[in-house]
């Protein structure tokens, strides 16, 4: 049963279905074929999957990102950190991945942040003698940044799929989060020093000031939501909404750069963009179900705490699976398929759930521009009108860059651990 349903998977997947396709169809026909199992408990399974507390979150911070991309919000993110950065050896490249920072800590979505600081940074970087190479690979994986920065989607996933509190998973992500950015901006100063590209003109004090007050109610957004949360004001899906309601009222109201007819039509996208997920979810859950009626996390278990398997052994493992699955399907769906999986060989051998669900959406983070399927790099191709081939070439060095951060994060657990456990005490 557990082949036939793999293979069928794998075969869907290869033809080009539909991820939930390729998910939902595997398991109907395992269930058909060898079950006597009444085929209602696919429906009864794939509702249940999706009815969740924690995943009320979802539909709010997609609504809140597409608000914040089309209300004036990125732009002014953008302009506040060249002022700050443009100034210093590689300051372009810096202002790229800060800012990439910011609105993945207001959006949670790496397309979305691809889209709205690739569109006007890639200019600005060909301009300043950044090739276009390094140009696009660094729009394409500094994007990825926003599934580690609070709020994370994918982080709300794996805590949906796992039970671990999603509040702290929000905390973990940002100690992940830096150290990720921290290696990219060493990475862009070195590239700068070796091109010897000069810095931009400095920010004088009335200037930093001047883009600090006009991004300020942008900035506020990220304040909100883990200030709220770490204050205990309100819990990761009441931010949510708090969230999307203050990009709407930012939007209309105080920048006025999104009319009713807008709000309308981004209100559409967001519950589109909803429904895909949810359906990728719903079909996941099923496909789980069925992976555990035919004992697969049980033998897995078995099979790799026999094999004499320990913790630092367990997580190679996992980053090198995770980061295979992220060349061929997205984050979301390798966290959803593959931590129902890991999770419980993971509390079997010791592992704290919430550190190993950093590792996963660093993963998932990861995947999001490694070649050949990486979501980021399609997005980023109309973004920046470069070819596909120049796209992958660019963004080699930073899927190698990303690779070293993950090491740090996956062998030095309290680079993660630390908010959580400052917050919430034992975690």
């Amino acid at each position: 049963m557990t082949l036939f349903l793999l293979m069928i998977f794998f075969i869907l997947v290869f033809i080009g279905a539909p991820v939930f396709i390729a998910l939902s169809f595997s398991a109907f026909s395992a269930l058909l074929f060898f079950t006597d199992l009444p085929l209602m408990v696919v429906t009864q399974r794939m509702l249940g999957g999706i009815d969740k507390f924690s995943l009320m979150s979802v539909p709010f911070f997609i609504l809140g990102a597409n608000v914040m991309k089309k209300g004036g919000i990125a732009d002014r993110i953008l302009k506040w950190s060249q002022v700050m950065v443009g100034s210093t050896r590689g300051g372009l490249a810096f202002t790229t991945i800060i800012a990439c920072m910011f609105f993945g800590a207001v959006s949670g979505s790496s397309p979305a942040t691809v889209i709205a600081i690739g569109g006007l940074m890639y200019p600005a970087l060909k301009k300043n003698q950044y090739d276009g190479g390094f140009s696009v690979g660094l729009i394409a994986s500094s994007g990825s940044i926003a599934l580690l920065i609070p709020p994370s989607i994918s982080a709300i996933i794996y805590g949906a799929v796992t039970g671990v509190s999603v509040g702290a998973l929000f905390m973990a992500g940002a100690g992940a989060g830096i150290i990720y950015s921290i290696a990219y901006l060493i990475y862009s100063y070195w590239f700068a020093v070796r091109k010897n590209i000069e810095p931009g003109p400095k920010s004088t004090y009335m200037e930093k000031l001047k883009a600090t007050l006009s991004a300020s109610w942008a900035l506020g957004i990220p304040m909100i939501i883990m200030g709220g949360i770490y204050l205990g004001v309100f819990t990761p899906t009441e931010a949510s909404g708090v969230s999307a309601i203050y990009a709407i009222i930012i939007s209309m109201f105080i920048y006025k750069e999104m009319s009713l007819k807008e709000l309308i039509k981004t209100c559409v996208d967001s519950a589109q963009s909803t429904a895909q997920l949810m359906l990728l979810l719903a079909s996941a859950s099923i496909f789980g179900w069925v992976l555990t009626v035919a004992q697969v996390p049980q033998d897995l278990a078995n099979l790799i705490i026999g094999g004499n398997f320990g913790p630092y052994s367990f997580l190679m493992l996992v980053n090198v699976m995770l980061l295979i699955a992220g060349m061929f399907i997205d984050g979301s769906s390798a966290i959803i398929i593959t931590a129902p999986l890991l999770y419980p060989i993971a509390m079997r051998l010791g592992i704290n759930p919430i550190h190993l669900g950093v590792i996963m959406v660093t993963n998932a983070a990861i995947g999001m521009f490694t070649p050949p399927f990486g979501l980021n790099l399609f997005v980023a191709q109309p973004a920046t009108g470069e070819k596909m081939i120049n796209i992958i070439k660019g963004v080699i060095p930073f899927v190698i860059i990303s690779i070293i951060a993950l090491i740090f994060i996956t062998y030095f657990p309290q680079i993660s651990l630390f908010l959580p456990r400052l917050i919430y005490g034992t975690v």
